[in-house]
């Protein structure tokens, strides 16, 4: 069994103001091994990092997003929300992000929060950019909206895509595989046995949402998901290594 990588949700989330620089930041000085973000469009078709389609949980403004400008948002304060000492963090680009991450040994996946809003083009935007910058190989595109699964068909055979979902569903993978996507993201609460078995067969990669408690973890790294997504990334990481130690101890220490 390959070693799990250990995404952190929204970066360090529970000790930085989520999908912020401050956040990326501190979780790679963690030692993280991937990041989870958030993409919507702007009023001009910018991509930037925001998990709500509104503004008002993370910001000091109000309204949709996709009603301002990228240089309105410019002006936003995402940090404040969270604490005193993160006022003045902005809302991020994509192409920013991509930017930051360029030269860093980071797995990016990109969730397309078009299940609510179904932004016109995003797909082809977010995968140019990745192109541009390089990143393919290395980025996973999720999405909730089965329709945005079926739209990024074209794309891969370059770059992974993957089915995200929270509902339990007859024949979830081979769904999944007819919507258009080449692995599957589900929820803690989902995963057993059998999923995991089917993706064995249909070489697909599975990764596991949002498991914060060590138990948790433990089972994912048990079954041999591909992947956890985690609010803690640090307790991830501690947590594999100590689930390692106790499966390489002797039978006899156990």
């Amino acid at each position: 069994m390959s070693n799990p990588t250990i995404i952190a949700h929204r970066g360090a989330s529970k000790s930085a103001p989520e999908n912020t620089m401050a956040a990326f930041e501190k979780c790679y000085r963690q030692g993280v091994q991937g990041i989870e973000t958030d993409v919507q469009l702007t009023k001009d078709n910018i991509p930037v990092l925001l998990h709500d389609e509104t503004l008002r949980r993370t910001t000091d403004a109000n309204g949709y997003l996709n009603e301002y400008t990228y240089r309105e948002l410019q002006r936003v304060d995402a940090g404040s929300w969270f604490s005193d000492k993160f006022a003045g963090e902005r809302i991020v680009s994509l192409e920013s992000f991509l930017k930051w991450a360029g030269n860093k040994p980071l797995y990016l996946n990109l969730e397309l929060k078009n299940n609510k809003l179904d932004y016109k083009g995003l797909e082809g935007i977010v995968y140019e950019l990745l192109k541009h910058h390089q990143l393919l190989e290395r980025t996973i595109i999720s999405s909730f909206n089965a329709a945005s699964i079926t739209r990024m068909k074209p794309f891969n055979r370059h770059v992974e895509v993957a089915y995200l979902t929270s509902k339990k569903k007859r024949n979830l993978i081979s769904y999944t595989k007819k919507i258009g996507a080449n692995a599957i993201h589900i929820k803690y609460r989902l995963l057993n046995n059998q999923i995991v078995k089917r993706c064995r067969q249909e070489k697909m990669s599975l990764r596991v949402y949002t498991v914060n408690r060590q138990k948790r973890m433990d089972k994912c790294f048990t079954y041999g998901c591909d992947s956890i997504i985690t609010d803690i990334p640090v307790r991830g990481m501690a947590q594999y290594k100590r689930f390692k130690m106790k499966q390489n101890r002797p039978t006899a220490l156990r």
